[in-house]
């Protein structure tokens, strides 16, 4: 891996953990080069890995072994476009069933503290509807969800 443009994830000490895990879950996500400390620093000692070049559903990532200093919050986020609701279950359940939690509106958190956008396509179709009130309607049924129900949608969007 060697793009012009990586997004780099601070995590404590758990950088190769999280990014086995993004690559069985999500597909065109795999782990590249693992870097290991070639000397001491106050968050990680000579042979600790340091870095994890890896990419999730094609986006290339670096995780960085930090230490505690910072933590993931929902200023950051990666959004899943997802096909139907098969596959929003998937991800979500994969992502919450591994220590992750749920949050409002297609949003979960994932065991490291990364923000995931679980978001069926439906969805966006539904609240960018022409018809106003269709796109109201699916909003406010959103705003009631925490994974997102696509039936639930439709059905809100269809009034």
């Amino acid at each position: 891996m060697n793009p012009k443009n990586t997004i780099c994830l601070w995590y404590d000490h758990d950088a190769l953990d999280a990014a086995t895990f993004y690559a069985a879950t999500f597909p065109d996500s795999t782990v590249g080069r693992v870097m290991r400390a070639p000397g001491d620093s106050p968050s990680s000692n000579q042979g600790d890995i340091l870095t994890v070049e890896f990419t999730v559903l094609g986006i290339p990532c670096l995780g960085l072994n930090g230490g505690p200093a910072f933590r993931h919050s929902e200023a950051f986020s990666f959004q899943v476009a997802t096909d139907d609701q098969a596959e929003t279950d998937r991800y979500w359940n994969a992502i919450v069933g591994n220590g992750g939690e749920e949050s409002a509106c297609g949003w979960c958190r994932d065991k490291w503290g990364l923000s995931w956008q679980i978001t069926p396509r439906a969805l966006t179709d539904a609240i960018v509807d022409p018809d106003p009130a269709a796109a109201k309607r699916a909003f406010d049924a959103m705003m009631t969800m925490r994974k997102i129900d696509i039936a639930a949608i439709e059905a809100a969007r269809k009034g």
